[in-house]
């Protein structure tokens, strides 16, 4: 990596020929509420909608000049990284092949062989994503093609490092602050180097999401470590791995400049984004945004840039961004009630509704041949107070109920 900063100012130029410089942004409404200067980079709006179009340019772009006559790539992607090997690969005119998982959402593939038409083919293996990883590998030496890594390969890391060259041009100094997330380490690695290599007094601060801390468990351990569990929903930004290559520059990394944020909470602000500034962020995109509620006393009057490293979402889930934003807003809950099979039972308890308080959901689980039946309720308020009044009411009413909106076990098989 020791030369990052002529080698990212070269995949800087290079990739000025896919796409003028992605927009640094001022944003008022952030701003105002954290009473700094915030300023978004918006990797969302590249052709691709993500980052990654950068890493992906800068290694085939590197492989074919030290080796043109090989002109067969692969990957292993169910996102933003297919997208971006699909789309440099046109750009080429070479052959990539892309191996996803099964269970890739239809959005997604079409997408991707929109981006490559006919210079790439699509394959469908593995339910879970190592074992596409692997299918993806054994044919890469089977072929004796180029494996095309998201972000443990230094020429991607390079590519990436092409944002810190865009930003430090745009803005003619260093921020002070420069908030990113960190997945596989690709983007983090590359710019950090950067930053370090110019002789910038930037302060770094890395988020990851909580079902996700890669590199948090990497510098716990000292050395890159398999998580148990990584909960998939920050798609972008969720590995159960640190990349080898990137932790060699984020090791040094300080472990009080590492945020971790909620899924639940990361929703809230996916929404803000979408409603309020009309900006579509993926929720790896939104990573560096959520976390400034958690760094307000560092960045107050300071120069600040979020990297968004994404848009590509996909608005069929937002009636689950818009569910897991009102359970961390503590305005939606969901329950078992036991209520009695006996006339009369549901009107009094409908009477215990307050003004603001919606039935979302009623499903009976249970109903027994006499005395009680057990029925699953949603109930949607306006302020997380109003349930302290409804439960105090349904203690006063004599019903046993358990709120299970946080039972993750329970909310799986019922919500």
């Amino acid at each position: 990596m020791g030369g990052i900063l002529p080698d990212a100012k070269a995949a800087e130029h290079a990739v000025r020929g896919l796409f003028p410089a992605t927009p640094l942004q001022r944003n008022d409404h952030i701003s105002l509420r954290y009473g700094a200067d915030i300023l978004l980079k918006r990797e969302d709006l590249t052709p691709v909608r993500s980052y990654k179009i950068r890493g992906a340019m800068n290694a085939v772009r590197k492989a074919l000049q030290t080796a043109p006559e090989k002109r067969d790539f692969v990957c292993a992607s169910a996102g933003n990284h297919a997208q971006g090997v699909a789309y440099i690969c046109r750009h080429f005119g070479v052959n990539g092949t892309i191996f996803m998982p099964v269970t890739t959402p239809q959005q997604k593939i079409d997408k991707t062989r929109s981006f490559g038409g006919d210079n790439v083919r699509i394959e469908l293996t593995g339910d879970y994503f190592d074992e596409t990883l692997r299918s993806a590998q054994a044919f890469c030496t089977s072929a004796g093609a180029h494996f095309l890594s998201p972000f443990d390969d230094p020429d991607v890391i390079e590519g990436q490092a092409s944002i810190a060259v865009e930003l430090i041009e745009a803005m003619g100094t260093p921020p002070d602050i420069l908030v990113m997330p960190v997945g596989g380490g690709g983007l983090s690695a590359g710019v950090l180097s950067y930053l370090r290599a110019f002789g910038a007094a930037t302060e770094v601060i890395l988020v990851e999401p909580e079902g996700g801390q890669s590199l948090r468990a990497a510098l716990d351990a000292g050395e890159p470590v398999s998580l148990d569990r990584v909960d998939n929903f920050v798609d972008g930004a969720a590995v159960a791995r640190i990349g080898e290559r990137p932790f060699e520059v984020l090791k040094s990394v300080d472990p009080g400049d590492l945020y971790a944020v909620s899924e639940n909470r990361l929703c809230a602000t996916i929404l803000e984004m979408l409603n309020v500034e009309g900006i579509v962020l993926e929720p790896a995109g939104a990573l560096s945004v959520d976390v400034l509620q958690d760094i307000t006393d560092r960045i107050a009057g300071k120069t600040v840039v979020c990297i968004t490293t994404g848009g590509n979402f996909d608005f069929e889930r937002l009636p689950e961004v818009k569910e897991r934003a009102q359970r961390y807003r503590g305005i939606k809950k969901y329950f078992v009630l036991r209520l009695p099979q006996r006339p009369g039972a549901l009107r009094d308890f409908l009477e215990m509704l307050g003004p603001d308080d919606d039935i979302a959901r009623f499903e009976y689980l249970k109903k027994s041949a006499r005395n009680f039946g057990s029925v699953l309720i949603g109930i949607e308020t306006s302020e997380p107070e109003n349930f302290d009044r409804l439960f105090a009411a349904m203690d006063a009413g004599g019903l046993s109920y358990r709120d299970i909106t946080a039972d993750e076990l329970l909310a799986r098989f019922l919500i």
